[in-house]
């Protein structure tokens, strides 16, 4: 078979009955096919409210069905998500984070005060071995996040060592003390966390010369193994390009193989708004400062660009999301919050942009995975739900590991007062089976959009689709009504001599599958 992008051209063009536009996509023919890494669909777990505490952990004596103190629902639940990556400690909590204190005995275990997160006292009873238990139950990759910014380089390697080596050596020689004979694969370290912020307020100059002393001591210890450390540089937040291009310019290639970025779609950090009862407005500002990811990555990419051409070092957006007003009615919720519709399409359009960045981004880790931030599960005592989020990772697996389609298109725009947004967000790739995905996205709080896809140059048999939307934009999933916003079947799509006709509606997501 043909490199499916040399074989046809894709046409969408979107008619909107209040606006009257035609708008028509079409692919841009790529001789260097790019691969969409199953890593930008990750997730991220901080010592932080309930997201390991009551959240993932329980503890061994808990009546909720665990397995080392771990939920078995949690477990089940990311493990249909097909999570690629989890991310741990930390966030700001992981430079205050001494791993020394997290495993041995438990009833040995210091306590600490989580100076970052409401002041809760912290037992260290989930460590090291339970986190990357944990990884093991899931069948993912660990991302740890190493303590720059009140730690040492002594400790980071020695953390290193105690995880990952294989021979004889004295931290090796603790873990094996402590119940655990071979190493685990951890191949992602981050070095230090937000060190412009929380992680020591540095500047990007003196963050560049500590990087580079921590990262010449972060070994491999296992040559043998196939996948190297990945050393993951802190990187800027939102549209500080000064950052990137410093640490670009100042740290050696062979010292680096990730930046990360960060970006909360956060309209006033002094006054975030509510998680449910909000307005038009607040729900306009947050997916304006969420389409910020995309002039955000590209303008990042393009100083990593001129500094490393041949994208050897990758851009890992390691916290993203939207974040409001922590609920105020749940004891140590701190940082908790409800998903709504509107969750669901900060991550729709999100992770279309990533998408179609797969050239350089390589790796996103969604903040947060359990009862914190845009999380993709909520837990109340033995109840679990899966938020609109959740639904939304899911419909977008389907890319993962696959062939972008890169797209060229203007979209209609989203009014609201005196500002316009995109209204629609695309990303379609081509599986190794020749299946093709095309995700779409409607931000548009009241307009319905007309589609039509040209597809008869791939002759498909056949063309479904699966939508999720709701009757309101504040629309949630309960306790009491957990099921709320599910996906759906999507009907109808008119196929005829390879033309596909839909329409998606007002905030909505649609994925659709070809099969050839």
């Amino acid at each position: 078979m043909k490199p499916l992008l040399q074989t046809f051209l894709l046409t969408v063009i979107f008619t909107s009955t209040a606006l009257g536009q035609k708008i028509t996509i079409k692919v841009i023919p790529d001789a260097q096919p790019v691969t969409i890494s199953k890593h930008i669909y990750g997730h991220f777990a901080e010592h932080l409210g309930r997201c390991i505490y009551d959240g993932f952990y329980v503890g061994e004596e808990s009546d909720i069905p665990n397995t080392a103190g771990v939920r078995n629902d949690v477990v089940a639940a990311l493990k249909n998500l097909k999570i690629p990556n989890l991310r741990w400690p930390g966030g700001c909590f992981a430079d205050t984070y001494q791993w020394k204190d997290g495993i041995g005995p438990k009833a040995d275990r210091p306590t600490i005060v989580n100076q970052w997160w409401g002041g809760s006292t912290e037992d260290n009873s989930f460590g090291t071995h339970d986190f990357l238990n944990l990884c093991e139950l899931l069948e993912t990759e660990p991302y740890l996040s190493a303590n720059v910014g009140s730690g040492t380089v002594r400790e980071t390697e020695d953390w290193l060592q105690y995880t990952t080596h294989s021979g004889t050596s004295p931290m090796a020689d603790l873990r094996r003390k402590n119940g655990r004979e071979e190493p685990w694969r951890v191949p992602y370290w981050g070095v230090g966390n937000e060190a412009w912020g929380c992680g020591g307020n540095m500047s990007a100059e003196y963050y560049a010369n500590i990087y580079k002393q921590f990262a010449t001591y972060m070994r491999d210890w296992n040559p043998e193994d196939e996948t190297p450390v990945v050393r993951v540089a802190s990187g800027a937040s939102g549209d500080d390009y000064h950052w990137t291009e410093t640490l670009m310019k100042n740290i050696k290639p062979h010292l680096v193989e990730a930046l990360a970025l960060h970006h909360y779609a956060v309209t006033d950090w002094s006054a975030k708004g509510p998680s449910v009862n909000y307005d038009e407005a607040q729900y306009f500002g947050s997916l304006r400062e969420a389409l910020k990811m995309e002039t955000y990555v590209t303008k990042h990419a393009a100083i990593m660009d001129r500094y490393d051409p041949e994208k050897k070092i990758a851009l890992y957006v390691d916290e993203w999301g939207g974040w409001y007003d922590t609920e105020s009615a749940l004891q140590n919720g701190v940082l908790y919050q409800q998903n709504t519709m509107r969750d669901a399409m900060i991550a729709a359009t999100t992770l279309n942009t990533f998408n179609n960045h797969a050239d350089r981004v390589r790796m996103a880790n969604l903040a947060q995975t359990v009862n914190v931030l845009q999380a993709v599960i909520l837990t109340k005592e033995e109840k679990l739900l899966l938020t609109p989020t959740y639904h939304i990772m899911k419909m977008y697996a389907v890319h993962q590991e696959a062939t972008l389609i890169p797209l060229d298109f203007t979209s209609p725009m989203y009014h609201f007062r005196e500002e316009n947004l995109p209204a629609i967000s695309v990303s379609a790739s081509r599986d190794a089976k020749g299946q093709v995905h095309i995700s779409l996205a409607n931000i548009d709080s009241k307009i319905a959009h007309t589609i039509e896809l040209n597809l008869s140059a791939l002759a498909l048999d056949n063309l479904r689709g699966e939508i999720l939307t709701s009757d309101k934009l504040q629309d949630y999933n309960s306790f009491e009504t957990p099921e709320k916003i599910k996906p759906e079947t999507f009907s109808p799509i008119n196929l005829k001599q390879g033309v596909a006709t839909l329409k998606i509606p007002p905030f909505s997501v649609v994925v659709l599958k070809g099969t050839q």
